[in-house]
């Protein structure tokens, strides 16, 4: 049995293996796994270079299955490399399996989720370019359907990959004509892909993409010409299978008993081959690990500053002590202050220009690789990404997001550019922490925090200068808060958190003055909430809380502090509630419903309410 002889037999497993598996199922995608059943025996299997040993491996190749409905074959082209057992297949979506109906990071050879459409070629975009940074001789291969070509994320990436040359990046189009419901925008006409890549500075080929010795001479060329490669491969969806080949209606259909049985014999017996021993093993690698450190050099600042100033000094003094952080910016960098970090550390700043998806899909990849991004945009820009964020989740990325000129207080720049939906759009995502700090100490302070939690972190930070509150080297713990004001007497206990914080003291001292006393506490951690602090000081307050937000009323601290109390206390939640428009900061603080002067117009209703 010759090569292309062995290749195509082990093209033959993956499709018995793919139909079996969803038929036991009862669920799951198999004529998707049929059309690229010859991608994945060349990729796997005469390809890539690669570990089985280690998931890990700093020099093993990557594949990052986009089109995640083909979960399948993928997880049968990992038995027949011999990384996880053969019987293991017939679990497939089994709540005890790791191999679930789209891959996710709970199996370890997946290093980030995919399956929402038009996600992965960022990602492997993201892992090409770690490999770069640290010098590895590995390649990244993903694997795209041809309808989640019509996504705009997918033709981010595209520029994006050109543009920093990714010569190690390849992307393989599934072109097998079907989509979900419907034939695909261009159906088979790989050529009109190929001219859509070059176009965008890729170098592209359209192939036979059943044909073995097409893929591999593909394989072959790929980054030959310094750019990333995109293999434009004319399938045909349920190949192998008479009764389903390149019929619609079949797309998330298993094969019942009955039909299973007639496939198996259209295809015929499994083939003997021992697909284990073609792998190819990376060349002897070994990767440098640097030390790493949190504890940078703060600044000592003496007068107020923004946060977001704050964010892009922290940033940069992180960076002289932890190696692998990296900087990627959405065209902004001048007003989000990344611009610190790129002046000091121009090999490991990125601009993604102003494509948001793109920029977070490519922290994902950067990620997977071992490095630690930091992204950051205008908060407002920021929700555009969400998909790619919720993706983030379930990859278990370890990335660190910054959303900058959140809430009215941007001032005159009016309502697109204002950040008042991004507190719930990160609140909701499980495992993200949320810090949103008040001066220039605690924004180093919760820099410092995010850098070292495992998995994503969104920091939001204010356009206007700040006074400080806090001290130099001062720490904040994620899921903390501080009390900035207490008496034995107070009437209320105002929650507030960033530029409210400085509101809520104005509030304090113009009560004072009348006699009438409040505690103060900042709730920098949105998420987690300091609950068991939050619980306390109301108490102490006569249960009688008034929660103040830059924020629109849903989703943001508001409801999180309503929620830790559970109706145990009467809450006043002062929060932006209106279209705004454009104005001065203080005026559209005080229009909106969250200056000093409705924070004790809140504290007197109380009075007048008992």
């Amino acid at each position: 049995m010759n090569k292309v002889q062995a290749l195509e037999a082990v093209a033959k497993r993956l499709r018995i293996h793919s139909l079996r598996m969803t038929t036991a199922a009862g669920s799951g995608h198999p004529t998707t796994c049929l059309s690229m059943a010859e991608i994945a025996a060349c990729l796997f299997f005469a390809e890539m270079r690669y570990d089985v040993r280690d998931a890990r491996g700093w020099a093993n190749d990557e594949c990052v299955l986009s089109k995640g409905h083909a979960a399948p074959v993928l997880w049968a082209a990992y038995a027949e490399a011999g990384i996880i057992p053969e019987a293991e297949l017939l679990n497939l979506r089994k709540i005890t399996s790791g191999l679930e109906g789209h891959p996710t990071p709970r199996m370890e050879w997946v290093k980030a989720a995919t399956g929402s459409l038009g996600q992965g070629l960022s990602v492997a975009a993201g892992m090409a370019l770690a490999m770069r940074l640290q010098k590895s001789p590995a390649r990244v291969f993903a694997v795209l359907g041809d309808g989640e070509c019509a996504e705009g994320a997918v033709w981010e990436a595209a520029n994006a990959a050109a543009n920093l040359k990714l010569r190690n990046l390849v992307a393989i189009v599934d072109v097998n004509r079907l989509g979900q419901s419907d034939v695909t925008m261009h159906q088979h006409d790989v050529k009109t892909y190929a001219r859509k890549f070059k176009a965008f500075g890729w170098d592209a080929v359209a192939i036979n993409g059943h044909s073995v010795l097409q893929i591999l001479e593909a394989l072959k060329g790929a980054g030959k010409k310094g750019k990333p490669t995109a293999i434009l491969a004319r399938t045909i969806k349920g190949k192998g299978v008479s009764f389903i080949e390149d019929k619609n209606g079949w797309h998330g259909k298993p094969l019942k008993k009955d039909d299973l049985d007639k496939a198996l014999a259209e295809l015929g017996p499994m083939p003997e081959v021992d697909a284990a021993k073609m792998v190819r093993k990376p060349k002897a690698a070994a990767k440098a690990s640097p030390a790493v450190r949190f504890d940078f050099e703060r600044t000592d600042y003496k007068d107020k500053v923004a946060t977001r100033l704050a964010y892009g000094n922290a940033l940069a003094a992180l960076g002289r002590v932890h190696p692998d952080v990296v900087a990627i910016d959405g065209d902004v960098k001048n007003s989000t202050y990344a611009d610190k970090f790129f002046e000091v550390f121009p090999e490991r700043s990125f601009q993604s220009y102003i494509a948001e998806q793109n920029m977070v899909g490519m922290a994902m990849g950067l990620a997977a690789r071992g490095l630690l991004p930091f992204a950051a945009s205008f908060a407002a820009f920021l929700t555009r990404a969400h998909d790619q964020v919720r993706m983030a989740a379930y990859s278990m990325a370890n990335i660190k997001l910054c959303g900058s000129h959140v809430g009215v207080s941007i001032g005159e720049d009016g309502p697109s550019q204002m950040g008042l939906e991004d507190l719930a759009l990160f609140r909701s995502v499980p495992g993200c922490a949320v810090l949103y700090p008040s001066d220039g100490f605690s924004a180093e302070g919760c820099l410092k925090a995010a850098a070292e939690h495992k998995g994503m972190a969104y920091l939001r930070t204010t356009r206007p200068a700040t006074p400080l509150l806090y001290k130099k080297g001062e720490d904040f713990a994620i899921g903390g808060s501080r009390l900035l004001r207490k008496s034995g007497a107070d009437t209320a206990l105002v929650v507030a958190a960033g530029i409210t914080v400085h509101e809520a003291l104005k509030a304090y001292e113009a009560l004072k003055e009348e006699g009438v006393s409040i505690s103060i506490l900042d709730a920098y951690s949105v998420e987690p909430l300091d609950r068991a602090a939050i619980e306390k000081e109301a108490a102490a307050a006569g249960n009688k809380v008034i929660v103040v937000e830059d924020h629109f009323a849903a989703g943001g601290l508001g409801e999180a502090v309503a929620a830790a109390l559970a109706g145990r206390a009467r809450i006043v939640h002062l929060a932006v509630r209106d279209l705004p428009r454009s104005g001065k900061p203080d005026e559209l603080m005080d229009k909106y419903g969250i200056s000093a002067r409705r924070i004790i117009e809140a504290v007197r209703s109380f009075g007048a309410a008992s």
